[in-house]
């Protein structure tokens, strides 16, 4: 005879049926997440401090805990490590070019035509910054392989190793969008070691990786935060804010034990008072921000290979194209100054701080420098590049208004030209403030950066990062498509 479910109420029983057992209405294992108890004969919701309790006194919470605080530590640990190694790197090239630029024009186009040569094959996903990597892996949850390819252990050291060889080559990259990545990709394998398989919760790791990269790398909690939220995921759920929260303290505290408590370009004490003076938020998020989203464009139609001359050339000759964007970095160097190599932390450094070490064509120079060496396709990032454009930039602007302090128009053109470039003004915003400690002038940043992001968008219809992770989704999709139109052998 059969029989209906096992019941565990002992209230509000339905009628007896034949060969139906009474059951009760409301059952406790029916109801997800339910808890719920007997109160003088009256059914009452679940106890928020059992649950609680529960859950944090459960093998699968402190799996999870445990797996998310040993990845970040692991991410703290290796954005420092990465940032001694390619600070090392690139100061190698700056004493081997002080004897003489000539040892550039050997140096650099020779670099750039090995990386393109080593990442051609199974190191293809270290080109770039890393960010599009993270996101078309946070796109493509059920695609287990396409993550494993992109966020592997062999990818993150390749990723390390190439991106210092880019800065001794003088290659006018950054460091922070490949912390992201390899952030991402430890804290992704931390979450596999720990047993975790189910793509939604691995997702969780993913942004709390990419969100302790970003924050290590310039020590700016905040902005870890921030662009987790803005541009990796582009959403925020309640029950990923814990998630996300731990993983930026954790790695804060472990940089601030080793580090020490530093602002990124020291602090900055300046501000922009009513009045006249607003007109540099007119003046940079204008101007700095189209050229933002100028750059933006030209990465987006270099990389989707237009013109059709330069996709060729990627396509069939990508070495020799390297080297040529090598080439074109060391001539840049000739003419205008040594600050087109690297990521122009100094330069930026001395710009904000009143400090001027380099002329007004500095933010134009950086910014072909920067554009050459995404073309190559060579592994390195754009924020720190952008930064020293942006501050170039106000740094030009401040002359049309002697009464206002250059530091004021440097930090406006720093947010404003990262807004213009990334489309992602909240991340901009905190990141400008963070790095040089300007709570003043909170107020007049958030207002360019909104106004950065509605000019860079008129030229630039799609944020670069969101772009070039579209771009890598339709290539893996066209040749996964190509591979099986192919008659077998």
């Amino acid at each position: 005879m059969p029989t209906g479910p096992p019941c565990r109420g002992r209230r509000f029983a339905l009628p007896h049926r034949a060969g139906v057992r009474p059951c009760p209405v409301f059952l406790a294992g029916d109801l997800p997440d339910a808890a719920w108890r007997e109160d003088n004969g009256r059914m009452s919701p679940p106890d928020p401090l059992r649950s609680t309790l529960r859950s944090a006194l459960s093998t699968e919470g402190w799996k999870r805990r445990v797996a998310l605080w040993g990845g970040a530590v692991a991410v703290a640990l290796v954005a420092i490590l990465f940032a001694k190694a390619s600070d090392a790197a690139f100061a190698l090239f700056q004493r081997i070019i002080e004897h003489s630029l000539w040892w550039a024009l050997l140096l650099t186009p020779g670099i750039f035509a090995l990386l393109a040569w080593l990442t051609s094959g199974v190191l293809r996903p270290t080109r770039g910054s890393g960010i599009p990597q993270v996101i078309a892996a946070l796109e493509k949850p059920e695609d287990a392989a396409f993550r494993d390819e992109n966020l592997s252990l062999r990818v993150s050291a390749g990723k390390l190793l190439l991106t210092s060889l880019s800065l001794l080559g003088g290659a006018s990259v950054g460091r922070e969008g490949p912390t992201v990545h390899v952030g991402a990709s430890l804290m992704y394998s931390f979450g596999r070691w720990f047993g975790f398989r189910d793509p939604r919760e691995l997702s969780h790791f993913l942004l709390a990786g990419g969100a302790a990269g970003i924050a290590a790398a310039f020590n700016t909690p905040l902005a870890g935060i921030v662009f987790a939220i803005e541009e990796l995921s582009g959403r925020f759920e309640h029950r990923f804010s814990g998630t996300l929260l731990t993983a930026v303290i954790v790695g804060g505290v472990v940089s601030l034990g080793l580090l020490g408590n530093y602002t990124y370009f020291g602090r900055v004490a300046t501000f922009l008072p009513l009045g006249q003076a607003w007109l540099a938020i007119l003046l940079c998020g204008t101007v700095a921000g189209l050229l933002g989203g100028v750059f933006a464009r030209l990465v987006l139609l270099s990389v989707s290979g237009r013109p059709r001359w330069l996709g060729r050339l990627r396509r069939e000759h990508p070495v020799l194209l390297a080297a040529a964007c090598g080439l074109v970095v060391v001539g840049l160097a000739a003419g205008f100054g040594n600050g087109a190599f690297g990521t122009g932390y100094e330069q930026a450094r001395g710009l904000v701080q009143g400090q001027a070490a380099v002329g007004h064509e500095f933010g134009l120079m950086k910014l072909l420098a920067n554009l050459a060496s995404y073309v190559a396709g060579i592994p390195g990032g754009l924020f720190s590049p952008a930064l020293a454009v942006g501050a170039g930039l106000g740094h030009n602007l401040s002359v049309l208004m002697p009464s206002v302090d250059p530091s004021a128009f440097v930090v406006l053109g720093m947010c404003a030209y990262l807004t213009g470039v990334t489309q992602a003004p909240l991340t901009s915003a905190v990141i400008s403030l963070e790095l040089t400690d300007t709570n003043g002038m909170l107020l007049p940043i958030l207002a360019t950066v909104l106004l950065a992001r509605g000019v860079s968008g008129l030229v630039c219809h799609v944020p670069i990062y969101r772009g070039l992770a579209e771009q890598l989704i339709g290539g893996e999709q066209a040749a996964a498509q190509a591979g099986a139109a192919q008659p077998p052998r």
